[in-house]
């Protein structure tokens, strides 16, 4: 693996850590879930062959600290701070733009709020479920994950939650059974560190935002929408799917889960790569 640049950036509210490898067209990996920047090492050296490869913590993860550690999170503002990355990273020029999850959320309202700064976006798995046609179901999932972290703990939290995102009453994690990448497993302390905060304040903010839709139909020639082919029918896979059947476009499968990049690392990458030459 190679080395990346650091940096920090002041945003409204915060300090980002970033990090950049290669050289290129700018690549921005916006992070979601309770990961950061590392969150993307699998990936990100084989993309920077061919492009600059920006990733970061999102603020209140990892490196990037909040001047609030209460503050409500919301997703407009951690649109604006990937917008201040591009506007670091590249000034003069539309970027390339991959989110997942959560972080394919920010990457959507960016686009929608500042299309001249994004090139093209692959967005994987957002979990848009206002979007969805049984969105009250889902909005009691939600209360019932915030009920069950104030009065059992985060585990247990988790646990409802991560039964609700597949829809089957397993409380085993996502993909399970997958052996991770030795990699992948030594960031397990730091992702521990960071769900708390992921479970009650980025759930909240993020899984209530509806899109802008008429705005994407409007903007559909510059976004992938995406899923992964082992998660089809799983609630995060859904609004993906939903949302390019509503803008008459193609979804694009990636390897594995909902954590795809992480649990496939080589055929995630490429398949990325050819998303942005296509």
């Amino acid at each position: 693996m190679t080395a990346p640049s650091t940096g920090s950036l002041r945003v409204n509210g915060a300090t980002l850590h970033y990090e950049v490898r290669g050289r290129g067209p700018l690549l921005l990996l916006v992070p979601g879930g309770a990961g950061g920047a590392a969150s993307f090492d699998g990936i990100a050296d084989g993309l920077a062959a061919d492009h600059t490869v920006a990733t970061y913590d999102p603020r209140g993860m990892s490196g990037s600290t909040l001047d609030d550690p209460a503050a409500e999170q919301r997703v407009a503002e951690h649109a604006d701070d990937a917008l201040r990355l591009l506007d670091l990273l590249s000034p003069d020029a539309p970027a390339r733009v991959f989110g997942a999850s959560s972080g394919a959320i920010a990457a959507l309202h960016l686009l929608t709020t500042s299309p001249d700064r994004v090139e093209r976006l692959v967005a994987h798995e957002p979990p848009l479920v206002e979007v969805l046609p049984d969105a009250p179901e889902h909005r009691a999932l939600l209360a019932r994950v915030q009920e069950t972290f104030q009065t059992e703990g985060l585990m247990p939290a988790m646990a409802v939650f991560a039964a609700g995102l597949r829809g089957d009453g397993d409380t085993a994690g996502p993909e399970a059974g997958v052996e991770l990448p030795p990699q992948a497993a030594a960031r397990a302390e730091r992702t521990m560190a960071n769900l708390p905060y992921f479970l009650g304040r980025i759930v909240p903010g993020f899984m209530s935002y509806a899109p802008d839709i008429r705005r994407l139909e409007a903007l559909s020639d510059r976004l992938v929408l995406a899923g992964g082919r082992d998660s089809v029918g799983e609630l995060p896979y859904r609004p993906a799917a939903l949302l390019a059947e509503r803008l008459g476009t193609e979804l694009l499968h990636f390897p594995g889960g909902h954590t795809g990049s992480t649990t496939h690392p080589a055929g995630f990458g490429e398949l990325l790569r050819k998303a942005f030459r296509a």
